[in-house]
């Protein structure tokens, strides 16, 4: 099968009458793929062995020796061999009842004898539409799905998996969770994940950063308000517990709360009752709380800052997202990753990462953790131009904690390895900008680097003059 014929729609026409079927391949043939069957059996088999976007059916075939109605029985078979495939019947100008019962049983729709051909090709091409249309939102679903739950983290370093696990296993139930950990190591992703793992799932899931809400303003942020509890409250609000009613609740820095909410969030935890601001009247609540921080709670509490009994009602099963410096194996398939997804929003070609600029991110220590490598490479496809990522506009503060550094260094002494290297590599540049002129494009070529690679080795060899 050639790859012009592959990218054509494939339409299966079913008819016994040898005569209506050639007249319908030739009028399909141009813009199609046509396949022909006689019978229901016939159909059947090349819907099990062929890839058919579109069936034609006349729904007029001689009925099997069992005396059912082959062309309804085309269209009950395509759909249940192929429930996608949209199925096209044909039937006489004096049975639409026919049609219209096709219809019913799943056929697309249908056009009459005798046909003209550019009405075929029309219905023919937009069943073939909603196919493709349906195709894509299968496969969208499935990529979403991909990115749901635990689908959502990049890596499998033994620091990542081992959390993952415990959370996969907490997920299904109702427990409370406190998920410890530095900033930007994906707390709140965590939360999402476990949420979405849950029976929760198609319930709210409410996320509040208690570090971001003002003093004043906590109470009714999550508890809610009624109308004169304050001076500008001037109708009733609804507080992040309620409006989490049957799904989580997420609390990110629960450590910054101030002593009198933490009263009220512990009576929440055992009684599952709110009180709004300025109201007595308790509302039952119903939500699964996941509460964050990135302090460590258990000095928190030593040192008089968090409550001992709301600390151990918070910290019933607890997780560590562990640091990027942690998981150093997961640098390359993290800037992977984020570098095709900022490649997709700013319409830059799909880039290659250099191994020097693997090596160099693998040896930062990354205090930001993911947020900042997600930041860092979306930077990086921004200003390169090409499809390859090099060290090119690599802040200096990596550069310097990588082992190019190093070894410029102590690149003087050729008894050394390191040395011994750095003496090889500074040869090599030097001998392929000489052979090429000085011209680094030329030159680059020569040693199978990029010329943004070749920039940044010139300048660490202290290489002038070629």
């Amino acid at each position: 099968m050639t790859e012009q014929a592959e990218q054509k729609t494939t339409v299966l026409v079913v008819d016994d009458d040898r005569l209506l079927r050639r007249q319908l391949h030739w009028g399909l043939l141009e813009r199609h793929r046509v396949l022909e069957a006689e019978t229901r059996a016939d159909a059947v088999d090349l819907l099990q062995r062929e890839r058919v976007d579109v069936v034609i059916c006349d729904l007029h075939l001689p009925p099997d020796l069992d005396g059912i109605e082959e062309g309804l029985a085309v269209v009950e078979a395509a759909r249940g061999e192929r429930p996608a495939v949209p199925v096209v019947v044909i039937t006489g100008s004096d049975n639409k009842q026919a049609a219209l019962e096709a219809v019913r049983r799943g056929a697309y729709g249908f056009f009459e004898k005798p046909f003209d051909e550019e009405e075929v090709s029309h219905i023919v091409a937009q069943a073939a539409r909603v196919r493709r249309l349906e195709a894509e939102v299968l496969k969208l679903r499935s990529e979403l799905k991909l990115f749901r739950g635990f689908g959502r983290f990049v890596g499998s370093s033994g620091a990542l998996e081992r959390t993952l696990e415990q959370a996969r296993a907490v997920a299904d139930t109702s427990a409370t969770v406190l998920i410890t950990g530095e900033n930007g190591t994906g707390k709140e992703v965590l939360a999402r994940a476990i949420h979405e793992e849950s029976a929760r799932r198609d319930r709210p899931f409410v996320a509040v950063s208690c570090a971001a809400l003002p003093e004043s303003l906590i109470e009714s942020e999550l508890f809610g308000h009624v109308r004169g509890a304050f001076t500008d409250a001037k109708s009733d609000r609804m507080g992040r517990f309620q409006l989490a009613d049957g799904g989580t609740l997420f609390l990110d820095e629960v450590g910054e709360l101030q002593p009198s909410v933490q009263v009220k969030l512990l009576r929440v935890l055992q009684e599952r009752v709110i009180e709004r601001v300025g109201s007595n009247h308790p509302v039952k609540v119903d939500i699964r709380l996941i509460a964050a921080s990135n302090r460590d709670l258990e000095r928190e509490v030593s040192e008089g800052r968090f409550r001992e009994d709301l600390f151990y009602r918070l910290n019933v099963v607890p997780l560590h997202m562990p640091a990027l410096r942690e998981r150093r194996d997961d640098v390359p398939l993290l800037a992977a990753h984020f570098a095709a997804k900022a490649a997709e929003k700013h319409d830059r070609p799909l880039p290659e990462l250099e191994p020097a600029l693997v090596e160099a991110l693998q040896d930062y220590d990354w205090p930001g953790n993911v947020r900042e490598i997600e930041n860092l490479v979306e930077r990086l496809v921004v200003l390169t131009k090409g499809g390859q990522l090099g060290l090119e506009f690599l802040p200096e503060k990596m550069l310097r904690s990588t082992p190019h550094a190093a070894r410029a260094e102590g690149a003087g002494d050729e008894t050394t390895l390191e040395g011994a290297t750095h003496a090889l590599r500074r040869r090599m540049v030097i001998a392929a900008l000489q052979a090429e002129g000085g011209n680094r494009v030329a030159a680059s070529r020569r040693l199978g680097i990029s010329r943004s690679y070749l920039h940044r080795l010139i300048s660490e060899l202290s290489i002038t003059g070629v």
